[in-house]
């Protein structure tokens, strides 16, 4: 992955965490300031007892005696955390602290280039490269990858903030949470005599719903065939199975590399090929009838009650609790399985589901009026050392101290505190946080060892949105950014005026595409929507004005 510094630049406004309010990752804010930077010969370096106030850019229930923060003051690394959440709206929040003095010592903050912006013309900050390049006192903060922090600098080589929540190696990133992909019943499967196999063509699909539309459910009702849930958008990975790619980076629209092209979701060939086969079976009413029309709670029901033979979409929209609460083939969830996208005439392989970032998702500013400053880049220099299981060891404690690995290192693991395990998975917030204050987001993570995939489970079915997950992203649906996964929508720009209205025609006409009684009415609508797109999406004017950003983005 090969990107220019103001490729890079963009891709951090991506990062899949966000701070709770949801902060936007775009900025009309002036950034042609003239106040000064603050000069960090201003601040006294002063070990104040270990000590400093980190303030959370979001709502959280803190106890500042958690286990966790009391092993920190007196283990390791020595350093008094004392924290404090934010209430309310978050940019509320800010405006008022950066209007009143600003924070005390350190504030974290899920990377938003609004908090960014502010935080900067506030001229409260202290610059803090220069920690970054001594690897004697802190040598954790200067192997933090070199593109990551080359990417924070400003015109003048500062950095302002310290990155956290980034892989800890770039080259091989973790994949991330993939969850979107066909889905089985493979109970249903060997009722209907079927094998996985049967299903790697469209044909082996259509099969497998025309015979499974033949069985009863459980309360005597005939079996819905295939479940999809379009208000969360689960289409998508129908799409991609017909080589669409559907996810970004944070750029205005899902884009697709061809060669030295560039494809857009809707011109793609497979985007019509795609409502054409969904269209299908609408009418051979192999797909529930009310795809259109259910809501999350509706469809989440359906699955808990076993209605669907099959379903295309995210896991997390069926709910994984199907699945995680059982200890065995007691329920229809048990029977959930992903399996690959099937092979299409003409497609080469699936479009992209999700992309992966591996770049920082939060910053911590330090005000330039510190007394702790060494308490602060000590603390960091402690979460962000560069192991697999560094991530888990800040948000938990130490190995062997409330949580232990079962036979060997990086394998699966379990908490070894009773005290500790209960009041963790209490699902009390404040119980919660008399043990730790879940700071992993202080931290950096790795595609070696993920904690939550290899977990204690409390039920044998827990395991199985971490296998999921694992098999989907070996799909071919997920892969790491590239500079065109990210161009931003500029400030008064076509993206800013048309993006609500495109998404609006899309929707419009996906249901009147789904429901087409006939070919011939599939294809009047597929002409409106076309039309559609241009005269109310401005879709020709929102294409040019990405080329030109594309291009622009390429060759500063």
């Amino acid at each position: 992955m090969k990107m220019k510094k103001s490729s890079i630049a963009a891709l951090t406004l991506a990062a899949t965490l966000s701070i709770t309010a949801g902060c936007s990752g775009n900025s009309n804010a002036d950034q042609n300031n003239t106040d000064k930077p603050a000069n960090s010969t201003n601040t006294t370096m002063t070990d104040n007892g270990g000590k400093f106030k980190l303030w959370l850019g979001w709502t959280a229930t803190v106890n500042n005696d958690s286990l966790v923060q009391q092993y920190w003051k007196t283990e390791e690394p020595g350093v008094d955390v004392q924290l404090e959440a934010t209430q309310g709206d978050v940019l509320t929040a800010l405006n008022l602290k950066l209007n009143t003095g600003g924070f005390d010592d350190a504030a974290i903050f899920g990377r938003s280039q609004v908090i960014d912006d502010a935080m900067k013309r506030s001229n409260l900050l202290q610059p803090l490269e220069q920690y970054f390049n001594m690897p004697d006192k802190y040598p954790s903060l200067a192997a933090i990858p070199k593109e990551y922090l080359e990417q924070m600098k400003d015109a003048d080589g500062h950095i302002w903030s310290i990155p956290s929540y980034f892989d800890i190696d770039p080259s091989e990133p973790w994949p991330g949470w993939s969850s979107s992909a066909w889905f089985i019943r493979t109970d249903i499967l060997e009722k209907v005599g079927m094998t996985e196999k049967d299903l790697s063509t469209l044909d082996g699909v259509e099969t497998y719903l025309k015979k499974a539309a033949e069985l009863k459910d459980e309360s005597g009702k005939s079996m819905l065939p295939l479940g999809i849930l379009t208000d969360k958008n689960d289409e998508n990975a129908v799409l991609a199975a017909f080589g669409v790619t559907v996810a970004s980076a944070g750029g205005v629209t899902p884009v697709k590399q061809d060669g030295d092209n560039f494809v857009f979701m809707y011109d793609n060939p497979g985007f019509k090929a795609a409502y054409k086969w969904m269209n299908s079976l609408y009418r051979d009413k192999l797909v529930d009838p009310e795809a259109l029309t259910d809501k999350s709670e509706r469809y989440i029901e359906k699955n808990k009650n076993g209605r669907y033979a099959m379903n295309i979409g995210s896991f997390w929209n069926f709910d994984a609790s199907l699945w995680e609460q059982l200890d065995g083939p007691t329920a229809p969830g048990w029977f959930y399985k992903p399996i690959p996208f099937p092979q299409i005439e003409g497609v080469s392989g699936p479009g992209a589901t999700q992309i992966i970032n591996p770049y920082p998702g939060y910053d911590t500013y330090i005000s330039k009026n510190t007394k702790n400053l060494d308490a602060i880049l000590k603390f960091y220099d402690y979460t962000l050392t560069p192991k697999p299981e560094q991530n888990m060891v800040v948000n938990e404690g130490p190995v062997g101290k409330y949580w232990d690995w079962v036979d060997q290192p990086y394998g699966k693991w379990t908490f070894t505190d009773e005290n500790y395990k209960a009041l963790r998975n209490s699902g009390d917030q404040a119980k919660k946080a008399q043990v730790t204050p879940e700071l992993y987001m202080t931290s950096n993570y790795s595609n070696e060892w993920y904690a939550w995939w290899t977990s204690e489970q409390f039920h044998a079915g827990g395991a199985k949105t971490g296998e999921f997950s694992q098999d989907i992203a070996k799909m071919g649906a997920t892969r790491v950014a590239e500079n065109y996964d990210m161009v931003k929508a500029k400030a008064g720009g076509a993206w800013e005026k048309y993006a609500p209205e495109l998404t609006t025609v899309y929707k419009e006409y996906r249901a009147k595409l789904l429901m087409a009684k006939d070919d011939a009415q599939f294809e009047k609508a597929w002409t409106e929507f076309t039309s559609a797109l241009e005269k109310r999406g401005h879709w020709s004017e929102l294409k040019a004005e990405w080329n030109e950003l594309y291009q622009a983005m390429s060759t500063k």
